[in-house]
């Protein structure tokens, strides 16, 4: 079995304190990895990264009940994550809750895309904007659809 910290330990490690631990761990926030024959938590290292970033996101005015709802859906929208609290990177903005996962940024409980790559958009665009005929004309970027319709009508 992997190193494990008992409550006290975990508590003094992370700054939460041991009425908070139980709390997360009745209601879901985050559960220890190990309980003793005895019913008592046993945390991993990966659930004190948890802890910790759970605190860290509360103490930057996210409610819990927002960090419980950002993990569910973490869960969901990223089936493979067993603990998105300790496997992603997260950021506080307010109480809206960011996830970074394989290079795409999210909202953590809708998962809507939050940040857009412009300077890749920027890279793409910029062979167009120098083409020797000129820039292209909005109807070759975005043709009507109508116009392959009325094509497939005609022949």
């Amino acid at each position: 079995m992997d190193t494990v910290f008992t409550s006290r330990q975990a508590s003094k490690i992370t700054g939460l304190t041991q009425r908070q631990l139980a709390y997360w761990r009745k209601s879901g926030v985050v559960s220890p990895s190990h309980l003793t024959p005895g019913g008592h938590a046993r945390y991993t290292f990966t659930d004190l990264i948890a802890l910790t970033t759970a605190k860290r996101l509360l103490d930057n005015g996210v409610s819990l009940q927002k960090i419980r709802g950002s993990i569910a859906s973490l869960l969901q929208f990223l089936p493979a994550l067993h603990t998105p609290l300790s496997e992603l990177s997260l950021v506080a903005a307010g109480d809206v809750v960011l996830a970074v996962h394989a290079g795409s940024t999210f909202e953590a409980v809708s998962g809507q895309a939050w940040i857009f790559p412009i300077a890749e958009l920027q890279r793409e665009i910029e062979p167009l904007a120098r083409r020797p005929d000129g820039p292209p004309l909005q109807g070759e970027l975005f043709p009507d659809p109508g116009t392959a319709e009325r094509q497939a009508q005609a022949g």
